[in-house]
């Protein structure tokens, strides 16, 4: 849901980088580079295209002890994948062995088979993708069950694993928590309204008023248009925009200049998935859950407000249940405060999927 704003922003720095500023992007992938080393003898860091679904997909695996419980990332955007916040989140590697997958449409997976090679771009393709993933780390790993990790628009698709293959997955975890009902909730479209009269954009107020309040009507551009004012116009989620999401890119170790342009190419061309998810009806398909169910959203998020998100939670059954706002965040909350993330993990999710209490 971010394609629009974070290619309007980055572009710029890639359209004609100064010597300077790449000079000092050199310096700080070097220093990243050196982060991310994972020097331990049980430790593992792999990554490379594996064919899933038809088509070859960027999949990466890492952490510092395979004895730990493996994360399976399920990504947000359409089309972001989170490779690029592996600097902030190195610290979550100590206690977990992540993967991190680009799904078809995003990053290094567009990058390689370009607009194409994606194949079939519907929320279902994208379902038997995951569940191959998942397939396929149980066989390299050889674990029994992972730990679902989704963030943003990716827990549209986490919640559907989570509800269809309790077989697979040892709990789920939601963060950025997206409860999309059928176009019934309008509390993030209600707010959006109200700043924007705050603020006095008028044209601006004009756009949304025409979109109406049911996001389930909305073609891609105004879904996207939506987004890109829901983000601009609240200054938290701007400053996290910047600081967080286009710092990571700019900064990545792991992506060279054209990986980057392939990285915001495939955001916008996953959009296209987005006026399919606001279609779902999160109630609809099912609050009961057979695996431990985790909510930790960010407390000021205005793209998936907490409100929404907490409803669900009171009402979902669960073998084990928790839910926690994440101070000082709106959305990229697992990003933006990457220790307090970690901290609710290991106080909350590993003991509960591995029966031993942990601190860091």
């Amino acid at each position: 849901m971010i394609g629009t704003i974070v290619t309007a922003t980055a572009t710029t720095l890639l359209a004609g980088p100064a010597a300077g500023l790449l000079g000092y992007r050199q310096l700080k992938r070097a220093a990243h580079t050196k982060q991310l080393r994972i020097t331990t003898t049980g430790g593992i860091d792999e990554s490379g295209l594996v064919r899933i679904g038809g088509i070859d997909q960027w999949i990466s695996v890492r952490g510092d002890d395979l004895s730990n419980p493996v994360i399976l990332e399920i990504h947000g955007g359409p089309g972001a994948s989170n490779l690029v916040f592996a600097p902030r989140t190195r610290a979550w590697e100590r206690h977990f062995t992540i993967l991190r997958w680009d799904m078809r449409g995003a990053g290094k997976t567009f990058g390689h088979g370009g607009p194409a090679g994606q194949g079939e771009m519907t929320l279902e393709r994208l379902h038997r993708d995951a569940v191959e993933v998942t397939e396929h780390v149980r066989a390299r790993l050889g674990v029994d069950k992972v730990l679902l990790v989704a963030n943003s628009l990716g827990t549209v698709l986490g919640l559907r694993l989570a509800r269809s293959h309790p077989e697979l997955y040892s709990a789920y975890v939601g963060t950025d928590q997206n409860i999309i009902a059928g176009g019934r909730d309008r509390s993030a479209y209600d707010a959006l309204v109200a700043r924007l009269q705050k603020a006095g954009r008028r044209k601006e107020l004009a756009a949304v008023t025409a979109m109406g309040r049911d996001a389930s009507a909305w073609s891609t551009h105004q879904w996207s248009e939506f987004n890109k004012l829901a983000v601009t116009s609240d200054p938290l989620t701007y400053d996290t925009m910047k600081a967080v999401v286009i710092r990571s890119l700019w900064f990545s170790p792991l992506h060279t200049l054209r990986e980057l342009r392939h990285y915001l190419k495939g955001m916008n061309f996953s959009e296209q998935i987005g006026p399919e998810a606001m279609t779902i009806d999160e109630w609809a398909e099912g609050t009961a859950f057979q695996i431990p169910f985790f909510v930790f959203q960010g407390d000021s998020d205005v793209l998936t407000p907490p409100e929404p998100a907490r409803s669900f939670f009171d009402a979902a059954t669960a073998p084990a249940k928790d839910f926690a706002l994440i101070e000082g965040a709106s959305h990229f909350a697992s990003f933006r405060h990457p220790d307090q993330f970690l901290d609710l993990m290991l106080a909350k999710v590993r003991p509960v999927i591995t029966g031993e209490p942990i601190t860091r």
